[in-house]
């Protein structure tokens, strides 16, 4: 994989993968790995390509002013080559089983049984390449009742009891404000993915990774199942509230909210010191974190019109004097303006030659001291690589390809 120009050597230089994902879950897989520095060969729909292309507004605008990619699809496809490829047809498998001996990783989230039509599925894909690591990232999972149903990230939120626990305890159950269940089943994967190389290079053999969003939003429901299944008591919204620790929650200060985040007794006696309430810590209601939980109502009562006097900046300074995690409650672009994302470079900034400004999206929040991420390729158009990747991997001339391109296949 070409590099930028003294940039080193990524951790998973020489790991090439054949991503048939779309949409969120496993391109965020495969774009941490490609940030990591393996090859993603990102197989897309002639014409049409991954469906986040087109989910917008905003689009980035092109140099002639229409509608170009979505930011959407910008923000999980950096690093990646994209080989257009109708492989519903039979020239255009080949191509595809041709490339499977060719890479170490193939990622896909169809719906379960899919792709065997295609000779696609791990069985077909494994007996051209038995090293293979082969993902595949559904609602339900291979297994169970719910195997071949579609499973969408709204879905899993619900399924799975998140949205029962999110919102005020007053209101309907609410969704968390973006695809956490696809985000979470992608990193998951992607840990899977690595995993299952180690296991390869050491002894030849491949093996298929299984991942469910229900399966990975149920394993990060973490303590709100673990209290459930412990209690037998349903967990319930709490709005801002944390059920196993106080006080741990938004306040109102006089002009903004505010969080503090108090996780143990030695913060609790500092908030009290700082805040005006000596000695408070010494009340039996509250020298503890259990007898605080207990007794947060009446905690809250104290609190609360001391944080209303005064503004966010002053209580933000006074408690990181006090080391007590405090902060404010930021809109995204004020997240996005804060001096530490800037200090940690936590946005890329990347030019693409077809739009008419730069794309800039989150970046890797990995940091690695001596196989470093960083920017190698911007997101690509559509079916960009498709002739490179077409001639090079598989030693197609010219004249294949343009017969091919002539069809629709590529």
């Amino acid at each position: 994989m070409t590099q930028t120009k003294g940039h080193k050597r990524g951790a998973l230089d020489g790991v090439r993968v054949l991503d048939l994902s779309r949409v969120l879950a496993g391109p965020w897989a495969t774009q941490t790995l490609a940030d990591l520095g393996a090859e993603v060969i990102k197989v897309e729909r002639p014409g049409t390509g991954d469906d986040t292309r087109a989910w917008g507004p905003p689009f980035y605008k092109t140099r002639e002013g229409k509608n170009g990619d979505a930011a959407y699809y910008m923000v999980a496809n950096r690093n990646k080559s994209s080989l257009c490829v109708d492989f519903s047809t039979g020239k255009g498998r080949d191509i595809l089983h041709s490339l499977i001996p060719k890479c170490d990783v193939l990622v896909e989230n169809f719906r379960t049984g899919h792709l065997a039509k295609y000779g696609l599925d791990y069985e077909s894909a494994t007996a051209l390449n038995p090293r293979l690591v082969y993902c595949s990232i559904t609602g339900f999972g291979q297994t169970g009742p719910m195997a071949e149903r579609a499973g969408y990230d709204y879905l899993i939120q619900a399924m799975s009891g998140l949205m029962s626990v999110t919102g005020e305890t007053d209101g309907p159950p609410t969704k968390v404000g973006l695809a956490i269940s696809d985000l979470v089943a992608g990193l998951y994967a992607s840990n899977g993915i690595l995993a299952a190389l180690m296991h390869a290079r050491a002894t030849g053999q491949g093996q298929h990774i299984d991942i469910s969003l229900l399966d990975c939003q149920m394993a990060v429901m973490t303590n709100q199942a673990a209290n459930t299944l412990l209690t037998n008591e349903n967990a319930t919204r709490m709005g801002t509230r944390h059920p196993s620790l106080a006080p741990y929650q938004v306040f109102e200060a006089s002009d903004a909210p505010v969080v503090i985040a108090v996780a143990n007794d030695g913060q609790f006696a500092r908030l009290c010191d700082a805040i005006g309430l000596d000695g408070l810590h010494h009340d039996a209601r509250f020298t503890t974190n259990t007898a605080r939980v207990e007794n947060r109502t009446a905690l809250e009562s104290l609190i609360t019109p001391l944080i209303h006097a005064r503004p966010v900046m002053c209580w933000i300074e006074a408690l990181a004097t006090a080391n007590v995690p405090c902060g404010p409650v930021n809109t995204v672009e004020q997240a996005l303006a804060e001096p530490q994302i800037a200090a940690r470079n936590m946005i890329d900034i990347m030019e693409r030659p077809d739009l008419e400004e730069p794309v800039q999206i989150p970046a890797s929040p990995l940091r690695l001291s001596e196989t470093p991420t960083g920017i190698r390729k911007v997101p690509p158009t559509l079916g960009a690589d498709t002739k490179n990747i077409l001639s090079t991997l598989l030693g197609l001339s010219e004249i294949e390809i343009a017969a091919l391109r002539k069809h629709g296949i590529i």
